[in-house]
This record gives structure tokens, sequence and C-alpha cells, in this order.
């Protein structure tokens, strides 16, 4: 019998993603969130979950996807990283999903840019690619602000 791993999935536009089950904390409707003077464009700002200060990155501006055009705000998915614990902003979640570890493959040849650094690999579900992201390198400092003024001088 083939290993099986749990992802939790959501959504940007009709992208399908997955992420450890085990690094989700929580999955919360929008959260006000806070403006960080100076922050790179992909720090939407700071939320307060109960107390407790988290960042909130822009999944759509990281993979430079297009911000919204309607207005739905997004959904938090509260997740500890190596670095603390970050509030991923999306679309739309998912459900919770098992799926073979046999059916994993490497991240497609047609990504580029910054996706091809952030997706681990691939599942072929029914009809879909559900795309996996790397964690410890979605939440590095690299990643983060790359592309900030800050981070080039």
């Amino acid at each position: 019998m083939a290993d099986q791993r749990q992802l939790c999935t959501f959504f940007l536009e009709e992208r399908f993603f997955g992420i450890e089950v085990e690094r989700v904390q929580e999955v919360i409707r929008y959260q006000t969130v806070t403006p960080v003077p100076l922050a790179p464009a992909v720090v939407r700002g700071l939320i307060n979950l109960r107390g407790q200060i988290v960042t909130a990155i822009d999944l759509r501006r990281l993979l430079q996807v297009e911000d919204r055009a309607d207005e739905r705000l997004p959904i938090n998915i509260v997740m500890h990283a190596r670095q603390g614990i970050f509030s991923l902003l999306v679309d739309r979640i998912g459900d919770v999903l098992e799926v073979d570890e046999d059916s994993f493959e490497h991240p497609p040849d047609t990504l580029d840019g910054i996706a091809r650094e952030l997706i681990r690999g691939a599942y072929k579900l029914q009809g879909r690619l559900l795309l996996v992201l790397n964690i410890a390198k979605l939440f590095s400092p690299e990643i983060l602000h790359r592309g900030h003024p800050m981070a080039d001088a």
C-alpha cells in the first residue's frame, strides 16, 4: 500500500494548491490587516490573532498573479513555518485531501519564475493538478524580500 499524505487545499483563481496539513494551525475568514511601512508588496501587513501578531502574506502577489478584480475578501490560512507563524492569503479554501505519494511528480516544465522555486511538485488528481507549495522556501527572507528595494541595498 502506498504512503498517504494529507494536504490542506486552496485556490488562487482556478489554480489548485496544497500544503501539508500538519503546518496549518487554522483557517479563518478575512481579518483586518495593518499595513507595514516599507515592507515588500507580498507582505500585506499584520493581523492580530487573539493577541498574537501574525504576518499576512499575499500569495497572489508572491506568485505574481494579478490582484483580485472583484470585491471578495481573501481567506487566511494560519500556518507554522521554521521562521514563525504566518497567514497565507488565498482566494478560497478547498478540502483536506489524502494523496498517494506514488502519484507525486516534480514541478511541471511549464512553470517559470518564482513559481518554479516555490512549487515542490504536483499530484495528478481526477481532472486536475494539485500543486504543492514548498513552505520552507515560501516564508524565507530571500523570497519575501525579492524585488524589494530595501533587499537590494
